[in-house]
């Protein structure tokens, strides 16, 4: 499991337009993605909800959105992605942790 899209046409739009304009910037932020991927002994499975984690974290709803997306693409039980957020609430507290479930659920209620 990497974290890179080879093709940027499946990029989010701000993305797929850094990608499509600086393809040079693009190619070494997938490479770190997947070093990084790789640096570790943590199973894929296990990737995607870390990332789905630090997302949520970080509060940015579509790096949520697309941890999201990719983990749903891999077969993942909504509830297991709810559960991060579940996860989450005593950490990053409760009203962030509820706006992890809300952009959880926008993809998962599609």
């Amino acid at each position: 499991m990497t974290d890179t899209v080879e093709d940027t046409d499946e990029l989010p739009s701000t993305a797929g337009e850094l990608a499509d304009d600086y393809p040079e910037i693009w190619e070494q932020y997938s490479g770190l993605g997947e070093a990084c991927s790789a640096a570790g002994p943590i199973d894929g499975e296990t990737k995607r909800l870390v990332k789905l984690a630090l997302a949520a974290g970080s509060e940015s709803e579509g790096a949520v959105h697309s941890h999201v997306r990719r983990a749903l693409d891999e077969g993942f039980d909504p509830d297991a992605l709810r559960h991060v957020a579940l996860l989450s609430i005593p950490t990053l507290g409760f009203p962030k942790a509820m706006a992890t479930l809300t952009w959880i659920d926008d993809l998962v209620d599609e």
